[in-house]
C-alpha cells in the first residue's frame, strides 16, 4: 500500500524507470495478490518468492537473492519500505554494493528493541540515503540518532494517499461479510498478528476470552491472519457459541477499508490501521505495551492499553457510551505524500 502511492507519483517523472521486486515475504494469495489487483500496481518485475522461515533465514534468503538482481539491473536507488525483514534486508545488500537507499516511512520509533521490528527500523535508518519521515516525531528521531539533517525529507503519510484514492471505491464485495456488518449497526473490527500477542498461549487465551466478552455487547468481526488463526487452533481456544465473534479469512483491501470506515471501534496490534483510524476518526484501541506511531495517540483517535484486558473493556465502555476519544488528522496527510518523495527523488538525482 505504501509502494502504490510512490510508484504512481514516480511514473509522471519524464526519463524515469521503475523495476518493481517482490521479495514474496508475504505470499498469502489473500495478503499479496489481490493487493497488486487492488491497487492498480503492475505485477512485479521480478519475485524472490522467499516465503516464511525464521527471521536470520529469510532476511539471508532476500539478500542472496536480491543481490543478483542490483547487480543485473544497476539501479540509481533503491527505495525499501516501512519495517519488514525485506526493509533492512534489501537496505543491507545495497550498502554493501553502494547503491543508494530511500526509506520510505522512515524515523518511527517504538524504543522497544524486543521488537524484530524495531531492529529493522533502526538499522535501515542508518543505511539510508534518503529518509522520507511520515510525521515530526520521525525527524527528531533522527536527529537524535546522528543523521545528517540534510538526508530527512518530512513527507506525509503514504499509507494515507492509498486510502483517500481508493476510500471512494471502499465497498464489501462479499455477502457473507456485508450480513456480519449489518445494517449500519454497531460493530467491532479486529485485527491481530504479532508475536507477543498471539504466540503465547496464556497472553492469546485472555485476549480471545475478552473478545468472546466483549460479543455480548457488540458483534466482533476478526479477520484472522494465517498464523493467528493456526495459533487459536494449536491452543486449542474457543470461540464463543454465541454466534457475534466471527473470525473469518484475512480481507481484499476495499473490504477491510469499507468494514474500517464503519466500524463502532477497531481493536488491533497493526501499526497501519493505526494510522488509517486516525485519518477515518474511528476510536482505535492498540493491543501493545508502546507504539511506533505516538502522533495517533497525541493527535489521533488511538488509546494503547497493552495486554491490559480490564482497560480495553473500559474503554470500549466509553466508546459503547459516546465518550470516545475526538482526533485530528495530523499535518500532510493529505493524500500527497507520494508526489512529496518523487519531487525529492528527482532533485536528489539531478
Amino acid at each position: 500500500m505504501k509502494a502504490a502511492a510512490v510508484m504512481a507519483a514516480l511514473s509522471q517523472q519524464e526519463d524515469l524507470s521503475q523495476v518493481l521486486v517482490h521479495t514474496g515475504q508475504h505470499y498469502d494469495l489473500n495478503m499479496s495478490d489481490v493487493f497488486f489487483r487492488e491497487l492498480g500496481m503492475p505485477q512485479p518485475d521480478v519475485n524472490l518468492e522467499v516465503g516464511s522461515g525464521s527471521h536470520a533465514g529469510q532476511t539471508a534468503l532476500i539478500m542472496i537473492r536480491l543481490e543478483s538482481v542490483l547487480l543485473e539491473q544497476k539501479p540509481d536507488l533503491v527505495l525499501v519500505y516501512g519495517d519488514v525483514n525485506s526493509t533492512v534486508a534489501a537496505g543491507l545488500v545495497c550498502a554493501k554494493l553502494l547503491v543508494p537507499v530511500g526509506h520510505v516511512e522512515a524515523g518511527l520509533r517504538s524504543f522497544d528493541r524486543t521488537m524484530p521490528e524495531e531492529i529493522n527500523r533502526l538499522l535501515t535508518d542508518q543505511i539510508a540515503d534518503l529518509l522520507f519521515t511520515p510525521s515530526v516525531d520521525g525527524d527528531a528521531n533522527l536527529l537524535r540518532e546522528g543523521v545528517a539533517g540534510e538526508k530527512i525529507h518530512l513527507v506525509g503519510n503514504v499509507m494515507i494517499d492509498t486510502l483517500v484514492r481508493l476510500l471512494p471505491k471502499a465497498g464489501i464485495t462479499d455477502s457473507a461479510i456485508q450480513v456480519l456488518a449489518g445494517n449500519g449497526e454497531p460493530y467491532a473490527l479486529v485485527t491481530l498478528h504479532r508475536p507477543s500477542n498471539v504466540d503465547k498461549p496464556e497472553v492469546l487465551t485472555k485476549i480471545i476470552t475478552t473478545l468472546n466478552e466483549i460479543s455480548e455487547d457488540l458483534p466482533v468481526i476478526f479477520p484472522a491472519h494465517p498464523r493467528t488463526r493456526l495459533r487459536i487452533s494449536d491452543f486449542g481456544l474457543q470461540v464463543s457459541e454465541n454466534g457475534r465473534l466471527n473470525l473469518i479469512d484475512p480481507l481484499a483491501y476495499l473490504d477491510f477499508l469499507s468494514l474500517q470506515k464503519d466500524a463502532t471501534l477497531v481493536i488491533t496490534d497493526s501499526g497501519g490501521i493505526q494510522e488509517e483510524t486516525t485519518f477515518l476518526g474511528v476510536p482505535c484501541i492498540t493491543v501493545r505495551r508502546n507504539t511506533e506511531r505516538p502522533i495517533t495517540v497525541e493527535m489521533g483517535t488511538n488509546i494503547v492499553v497493552g495486554q491490559d484486558m480490564e482497560r480495553l473493556k473500559g474503554e470500549l465502555q466509553n466508546i459503547l457510551n459516546g465518550k470516545a476519544k475526538k482526533g485530528a488528522v495530523p499535518p500532510l496527510w493529505d493524500g500527497k505524500a507520494g508526489e512529496r518523495i518523487a519531487d525529492v527523488i528527482e532533485k536528489w538525482y539531478r
